[in-house]
Formats: structure tokens, sequence, C-alpha cells
């Protein structure tokens, strides 16, 4: 079957009791016994196992052509379960430009462990074999990384893994099983922040890790799950599961308004760089093109010429576009990434940057808005 077709029915079952179609929301925290003790209709304690959680995590990995899916409260618990499978001593590999919340996990937490970790340009394959060290034991890749939009090699990353007896893991979320499907390139994990595109509707956490079959790797990621309660609620489940049925609408929409963002702000004199796949400007547009299917995401990041402050002024300045942190939901969304209060300090991102999460508006609305924001905030500024 095609995406299309698996998004709206896998893990959607008409309910045997009432004939609903619509999936029932279980909210039960613990289940009866058989008179034997048994538990034979599967469930106990909703944290061990819910209806509801165990659909979306069938639903997910049959979208991410895996087996194995794991879901958690958070798009973070679900990097630090991952994460947590590496053992004291032990190194990973992490992109030079990847999620503040991936590093932070690793700086802050597990540096405690004695994990260490180095931060390597990930669309260099010379420059990730160089920085294997011999207790290098897994690779960590987004593509599209967050926020440069760099595009990783897969096929050869999952190659270099394997070689080194190392565990290869992608962050999906900024793309989706709509455009990527890293288990078919080759990669052990893959890790989604499903509050973003997946749920799709800026009102839900969650976090999900699919695998291509089960293995002691998944069997620990479960044993995290379950034993830590780093579960989604019933209700989150839910939610996310019925934004899985609209994905691939959504995203296609997203992508191609994004595209037609970007072409618009590259032209913009005021714009220093565009950060966006499908431009042929972009330094790995030829690789997007192979290795993602029909489009190209939803998230453009610029650079803007002027001030420190120019990039601040235009985030205040927007009408239609929310100044606000995450991505995905279908409002659009401007982010000041050095400012923002989920990365801590020190996080080296250049003032300039901004994030944009281009929503389902018409993109002409979304244009006209950027394009008043930014000679607003330029009326004050002094360019030579």
């Amino acid at each position: 079957m095609q995406f299309e077709t698996i998004a709206v029915h896998s893990g959607h079952e008409v309910d045997g009791s009432t004939g609903a179609v619509a999936e029932p929301l279980n909210l039960s925290v613990t289940f009866e016994r058989d008179a034997d003790g048994a538990y034979r209709r599967g469930y106990f304690y909703s944290s061990k196992g819910n209806p509801n959680r165990n659909a979306l995590e069938r639903a997910f990995a049959d979208l991410e052509h895996g087996n194995v899916g794991i879901a958690f409260a958070s798009g973070c618990a679900a990097i630090s379960a991952v994460l947590r499978t590496l053992k004291p001593g032990d190194h990973v590999l992490v992109p030079d430009d990847v999620f503040q919340g991936t590093i932070r996990i690793l700086r802050e937490v597990l540096a405690r462990w004695g994990i260490t970790h180095s931060m390597v340009d990930m669309t260099h394959a010379q420059s990730v074999q160089r920085a294997f060290q011999p207790n290098t034991r897994m690779i960590w890749v987004e593509t599209l990384s967050n926020p440069l939009l760099k595009i990783t090699d897969l096929e050869l990353i999952a190659d270099l893994a394997r070689r080194q007896r190392a565990i290869s893991v992608v962050d999906n979320t900024f793309v989706t099983p709509v455009f990527q499907h890293p288990l078919e390139s080759g990669i052990d994990l893959v890790v989604h922040a499903t509050t973003k595109y997946a749920g799709g509707h800026s009102d839900v956490l969650g976090g999900l890790v699919v695998a291509p079959d089960a293995s002691s790797i998944t069997d620990e990621i479960r044993r995290i799950q379950q034993l830590e309660g780093a579960v989604p609620s019933p209700f989150d489940c839910w939610l996310v599961h019925r934004g899985l049925r609209t994905l691939s609408c959504r995203m296609r929409s997203h992508a191609e308004n994004a595209l037609c963002v970007a072409r618009t702000l590259e032209q913009h004199p005021l714009i220093e760089t565009v950060h966006y796949p499908g431009l042929q400007s972009h330094p790995q547009h030829a690789l997007a093109k192979r290795q993602l299917c029909g489009g190209f995401g939803g998230i453009v990041s610029i650079q803007v010429k002027g001030s420190p402050q120019l990039a601040t002024k235009i985030c205040a300045n927007v009408r239609i576009f929310r100044s606000a942190t995450s991505f995905g939901g279908a409002e659009s969304l401007i982010q000041h990434q050095a400012s923002s209060p989920t990365h801590g300090t020190n996080t080296g991102l250049a003032e300039n940057l901004l994030r944009l999460s281009v929503g389902l508006e018409h993109p002409h609305d979304l244009i006209a808005d950027l394009e008043q924001a930014i000679r607003a905030a330029s009326a004050t500024e002094s360019f030579t």
C-alpha cells in the first residue's frame, strides 16, 4: 500500500463493541485480570501498555517502513532514551549543526556518566571517518539539520557505522517519512519529535523511536520507556495518531509554501543567506533531490543583513507569522534561534539567524508579511 493509505488506516480498526469507525480513547490506568489471574486481553497497567499507544506505535512503524515503534512523552524523552543505550566510556558522533536539546542532553546529563561526544560536519564523509575513535558506539545524524538544513548522505553514514560497529541514528523530524525513509538507507534507528509535523496542530507533546526489527537495543529502549514511565498519555497518543492521517497532505503543502517563500527571500536585498535544500544555491541540493522524495520540508532558515538587532526586530513586526518556539503546526512561526530559551547559553548560533516554520496559510500572504516586517524593522537601520 502507498503512504497515504497506510496513514489513514494503520492502527485504526472498527471498534468491536460499538462499531465506531473513529478510534476510541481509552483512558483507563488499570485493566481487569482474568479469573485465573492472567491478562489474556493484553493489558494490565497503562504505563506498560495502552490501546491508544500501541496503535500509534504500530502506525508510525508502518509509515517509517519499520517493525518496532516505541512512543515517548516528548521528543527529548525519545532522544534521551536512545542516547542512554550507550555505556560509560562510550563515544558518540553528532553533527556540528544539531538540535540544541540533543547536545544539551550530551553535555549536561550524559557527560556525568562518562559518555563523550564529538561534533563533526556530517556533510563530509571523510570528516566523519576521521572523527571515529576506538570507543565510538553511535553516530547521530540530523538531516535536515537544525537549524541550517544541511543534508547528510544516509547510505554513506550507515555504511561507515556498520564498518565501525556503531549504531546509526537519524532524527527525521524535519522531513518526516513523507519525504525520507532512513531505514531503507541502512540506518539502525529513526527518532521523531511527534510534537511537530506528526501531531501537526501545536497542541500535543510526543516522541517516537522506530527500528527495522526487534533487537537488544530496542529492548533496552522499551525498558527505559516502561520502567521510567516516560510514556505519552492515551489522549496524546490519540491526537498524534489522528494527525498522521493528514500528514502527507500537510507536508506537501508545507513544502510547496516553503519553497515559494525561500525563492522570494533569496532575491531580497536585506537577506544575506537563505538555507533551504530546495534551492539550487543550497550546497547539497543535488543530494537533497536524490535522497528526499517529493519535497524538501517546511522549514526555511535565513540570515539577515544589518545590525544584530535587526533579526529580533523582524520577529517583533510580523503579523501573520507568530514569534514562537517550535515548528510543524498549521500556523507559521518565526524564531530568533540564538536567543531561544530552549537553547541555553553559548549556542554558537549566528545572531542574524531566523528559522521560519512555514505553515499552511497562502504563501503570498506569508511573503507579504515577511516583506512588511523586514521593511518596518529596517526603517531605523543604517546600511553602508
